[in-house]
């Protein structure tokens, strides 16, 4: 098992890329803690990794409130003794042009994606510091690096995650901590759900593969970043797309 006895937060993990990272973890010998902020999605992801033999625990958590990420944190180790990897995928989207978009659809967006990143991280991270290692995995976007029409807040929040992972990894590789990245293409989930289907079928026909992606796809990335297969990568962003901007 490639994450035997590790013990892992996913945030965002109660539905999507986050469900699909915490069962793959769970699968590869991960103790997971299953953090949203929807509880029914948490209790029914929870149920699901233990009811297939995993080892898995609920937290709900809106990671733009400081005091609960710290409670988060502090229950994966009370629970299980230590932390080794911190998935940061919560991420919301409140699209508009940039002549529509209203000062409380940025900073909502602003909040969560970078803000609640940043909270996570540097709750995980003291932990990790002083027990002399860990993975810090971020939630990038295709969009946060080419950008994408009627997102300007999307993109910038996953433009901005690419520096804090470069930072993180600068600051944290002498404790022993890998901070990396993922960038998804368009993958089926519920936000993509909520883009009209011309769309996504001009995504989809714009790929050298001729198909969107899937969270298993995108969890496989964060599983291969979170093992010792990746002992060496720190500071990179993993583009899984599809091939979409070539």
């Amino acid at each position: 098992m490639r994450l035997k006895e590790k013990v892992a937060i996913v945030t965002g993990g109660g539905r999507g890329i986050g469900e699909a990272t915490a069962k793959a973890f769970a699968r590869e010998g991960a103790k997971v803690v299953v953090a949203d902020l929807n509880q029914a999605d948490v209790e029914r992801t929870v149920a699901e990794i233990n009811g297939a033999g995993g080892r898995a625990i609920g937290f709900v958590v809106n990671v733009t409130d400081r005091g609960k990420v710290e409670e988060l944190v502090q229950t994966a180790t009370s629970n299980f003794g230590r932390l080794d990897i911190l998935v940061n995928n919560a991420g919301i989207t409140a699209d508009n042009t940039l002549a529509k978009m209203t000062e409380a659809e940025w900073d909502r967006v602003i909040d969560v994606n970078l803000k609640g990143v940043f909270n996570c991280g540097q709750a995980a991270a003291k932990v990790m510091v002083e027990q002399g290692g860990g993975v810090i995995l971020n939630a990038s976007s295709v969009v946060g690096i080419y950008g994408n029409f009627g997102q300007t807040n999307y993109a910038a929040t996953k433009w901005g995650v690419i520096g804090i992972t470069k930072s993180w990894a600068k600051e944290l590789g002498r404790k022993g901590i890998r901070v990396n990245a993922v960038a998804p293409g368009f993958i089926l989930t519920p936000m993509t759900d909520k883009m009209p289907e011309k769309v996504l079928e001009m995504m989809k026909d714009k790929s050298p593969l001729k198909s969107l992606g899937y969270p298993d796809d995108i969890a496989a990335a964060y599983l291969y970043l979170a093992s010792d297969e990746a002992r060496f990568v720190t500071g990179t962003v993993l583009s899984v797309d599809g091939g979409l901007v070539l």
